[in-house]
């Protein structure tokens, strides 16, 4: 009979992760993608996990990271298949598995949050989510450059932009959407409104000011507290000085809006005192007793939370940089690396919740992530047998180079900004003169003589 350790239980590791990947959304992610064609030792759990665990482990490659994935999921995982043994194994395996497969996870992640917080996500009435975008970089490949273009700068590196929604009491990421670095977040923001529960307050910067996307979480029941700036016109019916404006409502009718006889949009317009200059807030929620002023000047702060986030995701977890190499793998690295920040705030969230924490307490996100591969190396460590053990002049002998027939040039391609390659041109050949022989002669006859 097989007996599993005991960093596999209830207070493990992989115990508060199943707690999120519960049964059904396993069951419900292997529906998506289907009886696999042929027999593998990469199923979508052993997937999931491994690229998981790659995202939380440190090293400086892709392979150095997969070995230690790897060796972790079978050390939780005695009893079950082993995975495949190579890298570009499971790069090849990862690719072939479609992306619904990894959204519906994270809507199943997602789930599992608002069943387990349940009320605690409310706060004064409504659940406020904040929503903004950023872009990371990938590696100059020429299918990167040609399939996700220039964003930015000219001769910019092929960039991928991210919107995500947060939970801005406990700072959770609970959706997010990717697409090219020159994509619209508030075209992605109109997609991601369908996650949002009922009673949901969505804050956002200046860059969210739209008629579409007003229209939008309207009629979605989506309640919006959107920053305004000078590049939006709105319309009272009373004349009352700038100065003197704390709240009121206002008309939002944009000149296009007008010329197709579209109707205005009705709103509250809050002013927040700040330290360097005021806060201009628009909203849908006319009742001040509903959404006071001081509880919009609380929601609006919190969004800074949003952006806390990417800091967490880029200089934390996952790095600045997309490690993958093609499109298909991009975008699976950063689902992947997505959700496992989504169940690294949530489980660890949880935790602090369920053991009596007080609800100003937020998580450390770096404090998580070293208890993570402390964990991992642990669980690596304890499975380790003597036939695993292996010396290291026993390991140092199979450190060797593969060779390996070179079928393109080393510089295939130009780069920017880089002065492209010129091969070194050939030597001048010329006959020699009688001159130089007859000097060559006496020179090496000098040379013998004195040998």
């Amino acid at each position: 009979m097989c007996m599993r350790p005991s960093f596999t239980g209830p207070g493990s590791l992989l115990g508060c992760l199943n707690q999120f990947l519960t049964p059904d959304v396993w069951r419900q992610a292997q529906a998506v993608r289907g009886a696999p064609r042929k027999k593998s030792r990469w199923n979508v759990h052993r997937l999931t996990f491994v690229l998981l665990a790659i995202t939380w482990c440190t090293g400086d490659s892709v392979p150095e990271c997969f070995e230690t994935a790897r060796a972790w999921y079978v050390a939780c995982y005695q009893c079950r298949k082993r995975p495949g043994t190579t890298c570009p194994g499971f790069l090849k395996a990862l690719v072939g598995l479609p992306l619904p497969v990894l959204r519906l996870l994270a809507a199943g992640v997602r789930h599992r949050i608002f069943t387990l917080f349940a009320d605690r996500l409310l706060y004064r009435g409504f659940h406020p989510f904040g929503c903004d975008g950023s872009r990371k970089e990938c590696p100059r490949t020429v299918e990167l450059e040609q399939r996700l273009g220039e964003a930015g700068k000219k001769d910019s590196a092929p960039t991928l932009w991210m919107t995500t929604i947060v939970h801005l009491r406990y700072g959770l990421l609970w959706a997010w959407r990717l697409g090219k670095g020159t994509a619209s977040e508030q075209f992605h923001l109109i997609h991601l409104l369908t996650t949002l529960p009922a009673q949901s307050l969505l804050v956002t910067d200046a860059g969210y000011i739209g008629y579409e996307l007003f229209v939008a979480m309207v009629t979605a029941h989506v309640h919006y507290l959107i920053r305004m700036s000078s590049r939006a016109t709105v319309y009272t019916e009373d004349r009352q000085p700038l100065r003197k404006w704390r709240q009121g409502l206002v008309w939002y009718w944009p000149q296009w809006a007008r010329d197709k006889g579209l109707p205005p949009i009705q709103a509250r317009l809050l002013r927040v005192a700040g330290k360097n200059a005021d806060v201009w807030l628009l909203t849908d929620v006319r009742d001040s007793k509903e959404l006071s002023h001081a509880t919009a000047a609380q929601f609006y702060r919190w969004r800074w939370r949003n952006e806390g986030l990417f800091r967490t995701y880029k200089r934390t977890i996952s790095g600045v940089k997309f490690r993958s190499r093609t499109v298909a793998q991009v975008h699976r690295e950063a689902e992947g690396s997505l959700l496992a920040v989504q169940i690294l705030l949530a489980h660890a969230a949880w935790e602090l919740c369920a053991h009596g924490q007080p609800e100003e307490m937020r998580v450390s996100a770096r404090q998580v992530l070293v208890l993570i591969r402390q964990d991992i190396i642990l669980q690596v460590g304890m499975y380790l047998g003597p036939r695993q053990r292996q010396t290291y002049v026993a390991r140092l002998r199979r450190a060797l180079q593969r060779e390996r027939r070179r079928r393109s040039p080393k510089a295939c391609r130009a780069w920017p900004r880089r002065k492209p390659h010129k091969a070194p041109k050939p030597p001048k050949i010329r006959r020699m003169t009688d001159k130089l022989k007859t000097r060559a002669d006496k020179i090496f006859r000098a040379s013998w003589t004195q040998n």
